[in-house]
C-alpha cells in the first residue's frame, strides 16, 4: 500500500544557519577567503566562507569559480574603493540578512551592493530609500496643509464678515418697505415676482 508524501518543512532552520554560520566567521572557524578593503589610505582585512560570499554576491561567486586555487589553503581577494565600515556592514548583512546603519550612509550600501552584486542588499536598500522619501513627503504635506488651514483660519473673519455686509446690501432693496414702488412696466417680467404677494394685501 502506497503512503501518501507529506512535506518536513523546517521555519527555524535558515534563521539557525545563518546564525550558526555568523558565529563561525566571528570566531574565524572554517573561514577559506580573507577580503582586504583598502580606501584613502584605510585599510582593514575580512575573514569568512566563500560559500556564503558566492552565495549572495555574484562578483564573489565569479571570482571563486574563476580561480585556479594557486594562493594555498585561504584565497586572498583585494577590494579598492570600498571603505572599511561599509564592507563590514555588507559582511553582517549577508550573515545575519540584517545591518543597522545611519541614514546617509543608505545609498552608500546600495554602491556597494551593486558593485559586489548582491540583489537582497540591494533590493533592501532601494525599499528603505522609498520608505524615507514617503516619509519626507507625507512630512512636506502634512506641513502644507497645516500652512493652509493657518492661513484660510486667519483670512475667514474678514471673508464671513463681507459675505455678511453683501447679504444685507443684497437683502434691503428687496425687503425695504420704504422703497416707492415702481409701475408694472418697468418691473423686469421673470415669471415669479417677489412683488406679487406683497401686492395682495395692499388690494385688500
Amino acid at each position: 500500500m502506497e503512503s501518501n508524501a507529506v512535506l518536513l518543512e523546517s521555519k527555524s532552520s535558515p534563521i539557525n544557519l545563518l546564525n550558526e554560520m555568523h558565529q563561525l566567521r566571528l570566531l574565524g572557524h572554517l573561514c577559506d577567503v580573507t577580503v582586504s578593503v583598502e580606501y584613502q589610505g584605510v585599510r582593514a582585512e575580512f575573514v569568512a566562507h566563500k560559500a556564503v560570499l558566492a552565495a549572495t554576491s555574484k562578483f564573489f561567486k565569479e571570482v571563486f569559480l574563476n580561480e585556479k586555487g594557486m594562493d594555498g589553503p585561504r584565497t586572498n581577494v583585494f577590494l579598492n574603493e570600498v571603505q572599511v565600515a561599509d564592507f563590514a556592514s555588507f559582511l553582517e548583512f549577508v550573515y545575519t540578512a540584517k545591518v543597522e546603519v545611519e541614514e546617509d550612509r543608505v545609498q552608500r550600501m546600495l554602491e556597494i551592493a551593486e558593485k559586489l552584486k548582491c540583489l537582497d542588499l540591494s533590493e533592501t536598500c532601494f525599499q528603505l530609500k522609498k520608505q524615507m522619501l514617503e516619509s519626507v513627503l507625507l512630512e512636506l504635506q502634512n506641513f502644507s496643509e497645516s500652512q493652509n488651514s493657518e492661513e484660510e483660519s486667519a483670512a475667514q473673519p474678514s471673508v464671513v464678515l463681507e459675505s455678511k455686509a453683501a447679504a444685507v446690501a443684497g437683502a434691503d432693496p428687496a425687503h425695504c418697505p420704504l422703497d416707492p414702488p415702481d409701475s408694472p412696466a418697468d418691473r423686469p417680467s421673470n415669471g415669479t415676482s417677489p412683488e406679487v404677494p406683497a401686492a395682495k394685501p395692499k388690494e385688500k
